[in-house]
């Protein structure tokens, strides 16, 4: 009898384990979307066929991304629990836990870039020779963009101005299309694609002050932010 009672139990615990989960993706959109970003990815896996470590890898970073996706959803279910009205503090409560998922999900995308990337800008018939030993292309522009993204987040909080989409010192839009273009400058792509990338840059930092996001101060530093710090590693790195 005390056997068939801890059989129940398991099967209950088991049970509203995948309730709790089914619930999540059902009600959740970011849920869904990060399940059917997960099955592409292994199916890619699959596809390409990834080494039995690059394989793992990939899994564990679809993992934990839905974990920290079901984290933020019994966070953001337990905020609106205990104070059903708004309150400063459980905004912030929600707004930690969006941004784990989304440090979490920046991880899982830098992974799946080390990963995947090498299969799929390899040359023709050459995606076997493929290897997380191997340096991933357009390696120091990836991690350029980022480093460029993480300064002017420093910087926006530093400054205390705006938000993290919107106004504030420095420009990001500005600094990331000014970080694009210098990556395609420093590389053999010939002078007129590399003209049409910093004319991109230049209209992107135009419509920042056009629609009065910006000021100029503003969008000249995030283009001083993108170009220097992108010029600074290629020259270091490159």
């Amino acid at each position: 009898m005390g056997g068939m009672k801890s059989d129940r139990k398991i099967h209950f615990s088991f049970n509203c384990a995948i309730e709790g989960f089914l619930w999540a993706v059902r009600t959740q959109r970011h849920m869904r979307y990060h399940c059917m970003t997960a099955v592409g990815v292994v199916l890619a896996g699959l596809i390409f066929r990834v080494s039995a470590l690059e394989f793992i890898l990939l899994v564990f970073a679809i993992v934990m991304v839905l974990f920290a996706e079901l984290i933020n959803t019994a966070c953001e279910a337990l905020v609106d629990l205990v104070s059903p009205d708004f309150h400063p503090l459980a905004r912030r409560v929600k707004d930690v836990a969006a941004g784990a998922v989304l440090l979490v999900s920046v991880g899982a995308a830098i992974m799946g870039y080390l990963i995947l990337s090498g299969y799929v800008f390899a040359p023709a018939g050459d995606v076997e020779a493929s290897s997380l030993s191997e340096v991933p292309p357009g390696e120091l522009a990836v991690f350029s963009l980022l480093t460029v993204i993480l300064l002017v987040v420093l910087l926006k909080a530093w400054a205390g101005r705006g938000t993290p989409l919107e106004g504030g010192m420095p420009s990001g839009h500005t600094a990331f299309a000014f970080s694009i273009a210098t990556s395609v400058a420093l590389s053999p792509v010939g002078s007129v694609v590399a003209l049409l990338a910093l004319a991109l840059a230049v209209m992107i930092a135009h419509s920042r002050v056009y629609m009065g996001i910006h000021s100029v101060q503003e969008v000249l530093a995030g283009a001083v932010v993108g170009v220097g710090v992108t010029w600074i590693l290629h020259l270091c790195f490159g």
